[in-house]
């Protein structure tokens, strides 16, 4: 029964510091409150329209109704916009991996023909030439 009334007691307790304490943090900050109301209906202002605003709106330009010529336009100009920016980065990217490849086998030509040339020298004795080393170009 002790412990009954301990927990109850405490519980009680506890209530009555939770509401001292959130009278105490209003009064200290209440004109704060009332100023971040006034920025608050300032913002909303900024976001919201008028109800009337709101109602025109919705009511000349309606789910199913076709879109003006304007909007079609302002569509099709995003459209290409985006196709240009795309074509460019693939143009771009093309580029990039056409003078990667080029490089590359510039690369391997150069390999191949150090090799044969030092192939060349190591087999060439300085009498006899080889004859496929030598023939002329037709």
């Amino acid at each position: 029964m002790a412990y009954r009334q301990l927990f109850l007691v405490s519980c009680l307790l506890a209530v009555v510091f939770l509401s001292i304490l959130q009278e105490g943090t209003g009064a200290s900050v209440g004109t704060r409150q009332v100023a971040g109301q006034e920025a608050q209906e300032g913002v909303e202002q900024k976001i919201f329209m008028q109800e009337s605003d709101a109602s025109n709106f919705l009511k000349r330009r309606g789910k199913r109704s076709p879109t003006s010529r304007d909007e079609i336009n302002a569509e099709n100009r995003q459209k290409l916009q985006a196709d240009e920016l795309r074509r460019e980065y693939h143009e771009e990217q093309r580029n990039e991996f056409e003078n990667f490849v080029e490089e590359q086998t510039d690369e391997q030509e150069e390999r191949s023909r150090e090799a044969i040339e030092q192939w060349r020298q190591w087999h060439y004795d300085g009498l006899y030439p080889s004859y496929l080393y030598n023939r002329h170009q037709i």
